[in-house]
């Protein structure tokens, strides 16, 4: 929620009183909190994943797509989900010892390329080298960690008869790690596009570019956005 109070607080310097946000990930709770408290200064809000605290105003009547996408998802983080327990709970246990071995900060970071990309869509060894030296020189994987203990602390929880307002679009990719069913977002979302993405998986923006921009692209020149 701070992160997306810095990010409102930066368009406002660089002169933007009206803007659109993208988000994937972490971006996507920061996006989403961006339109649920300052909905009036944005035309769009574009996604390509759920915040993972995202809980709808309602669930009296979940249906089976639903359900089943619940299961999957529970299942997925009983099978995968150390990294985020570890991170949301004792984030600095595991930073200490990543900030200490380029090895294992390399393995830490190259798995998850491998697990949660699309297998037609693999992210090129330079790509991963690239990105673990970023945060090898910047000593930086310490505070990526803490983001998931801080963010624990606000959990997007949309109260009884809320709704995020802002005109919303969802790219859903195959491969992502929570790919809900399009009711599932519509019940705490004002969707007004959807797009199945034929290939990719979390890190879209690096497996699939061209497809994620021209989505985005083509929800921000709607013309029933205001």
């Amino acid at each position: 929620m701070r992160m997306a109070e810095v990010m409102t607080s930066l368009m406002t310097t660089l002169g933007y009183q009206r803007f659109g946000v993208h988000g994937g990930d972490i971006g996507a709770g920061i996006a989403t909190w961006m339109a649920r408290r300052h909905a009036d200064r944005m035309v769009g809000l574009h996604l390509n994943y759920l915040p993972g605290s995202y809980v709808p105003p309602s669930m009296s009547d979940v249906n089976q797509e639903e359900r089943e996408f619940q299961d999957r998802v529970s299942g997925w983080y009983g099978r995968n989900g150390g990294y985020s327990h570890l991170q949301s709970t004792t984030p600095l246990t595991l930073a200490y010892g990543l900030s200490d071995s380029p090895a294992g900060l390399a393995i830490w970071i190259a798995e998850k390329f491998r697990d949660w990309s699309d297998p037609a869509t693999p992210i090129s060894r330079d790509v991963v080298l690239v990105n673990v030296i970023i945060y090898w020189l910047t000593n930086s994987i310490s505070s990526s960690m803490r983001v998931y203990l801080e963010s624990s602390a606000t959990p997007l929880r949309l109260e009884t008869g809320e709704m995020i307002s802002v005109p919303t679009a969802f790219a859903r990719f195959p491969f992502e790690i929570s790919s809900p069913p399009r009711s599932w977002v519509e019940r705490g979302y004002n969707l007004v596009r959807w797009t199945d993405m034929p290939r990719g998986g979390h890190f879209a923006a690096l497996e699939v570019p061209e497809l994620l921009a021209a989505d985005i692209a083509t929800f921000f020149s709607m013309s029933r956005l205001p």
